[in-house]
Order: C-alpha cells, then structure tokens, then sequence
C-alpha cells in the first residue's frame, strides 16, 4: 500500500517514522518482572557481595572506635561501655543489612533503573563463564585497585602533610 501524499517528501517520512519509533518506544522498555530481577539478583551473586561487604564494614567501624578510644583517656566503664555500643551498633547494622530486608530494595530499584531486556542481558553475561570469571576476581580486583591507589595517593598525601606543618608551624594572629 503506497504513503499517502502528504508523508511522500523526505521530512514527512522522517517524521512518520520518529512518531512511530516513540510510539513503540514503551513497549521496547517494559519492566523487567519479579523473577527477572530475582533471575539477576541471584546470577550477579548480590547476596553473597552484599555478606562479603559485612565484615569489611564492621571492621571499618571497629577501627573508628579504636581511634576514638585511643584519643581519650577512658575508665574501665567507659571502655566497657564503649564496646556494648560497638556490639549493638555491629548487630543494628547486620539486622538492617539482612538480605531479607535489603533484596526487596535491590528489586525495586532494578526495576526502576533498568528494563526487561537490561535485566535479562546482565542475568545472561552473569551466568556465562565471563560473567563467573568476573564475580571470582572482582574482590581480588577491588583490593588490587586499593593498594593502587594508595599509592598512587601516598605524594599526594605527603605534600599535604608538608603544607599542613607549615600552616601549623607558622605563628598564629598572621
């Protein structure tokens, strides 16, 4: 069946065309289901990064407490006292982090920021062997990545430190 006159010029065309690709535009993006999301969730290992992280936190909060101990004098009740907060802090934050209270945040926020097609091609790569390969050396990866850049940081942080002893080397009310 030809066009019709009116979209027989080039511009006409194009516009026909833009108005029938946004047209189809929703129904290219659907959303992806609950077992499209599980399907990722479980591919990617979410859970397992999610416990991995866990440990690293509470490790990184009981350093905060050790230097906030070591910059106060603190009795033998006061130090006690201290690690009760640190033990009730450690279990708030596995409680809260628990993969039965974060999965359904995990699955709302994939389905707003990804369509069924993302979610079944990153469930996909996750389940090839690259995909394992990936999750197997991301945590090796991420600590290689760190010493990195400490290193790459470390001149940095040692000019600083020089201009931190010169500000504080020069009298004060200058």
């Amino acid at each position: 069946m030809p066009l019709p006159r009116l979209f027989r010029t080039r511009p006409a065309r194009l516009l026909l065309a833009l108005a029938l690709a946004t047209a189809a535009a929703p129904a290219l993006a659907a959303p992806p289901s609950d077992a499209d999301v599980n399907r990722l969730l479980a591919a990617s290992r979410a859970q397992t990064m999610l416990d991995g992280m866990l440990p690293q936190m509470e490790a990184m909060q009981q350093q905060q407490f050790a230097e906030l101990a070591r910059s106060r004098t603190l009795t033998p009740e006061q130090s006690e006292r201290m690690q009760r907060i640190q033990q009730r802090t450690n279990q708030t934050m596995r409680q809260a982090l628990a993969w039965s209270k974060i999965r359904p945040l995990y699955a709302d926020i994939y389905k707003q920021t990804f369509s069924k097609e993302d979610v079944l091609a990153m469930a996909e790569f996750y389940e090839s062997d690259a995909g394992q390969s990936l999750l197997d050396k991301t945590p090796q990866l991420m600590q290689n990545l760190m010493v990195a850049m400490q290193a790459h940081m470390q001149p940095l942080l040692a000019d600083l430190q020089k201009d931190l002893d010169t500000i504080l080397a020069e009298p004060s009310g200058n």
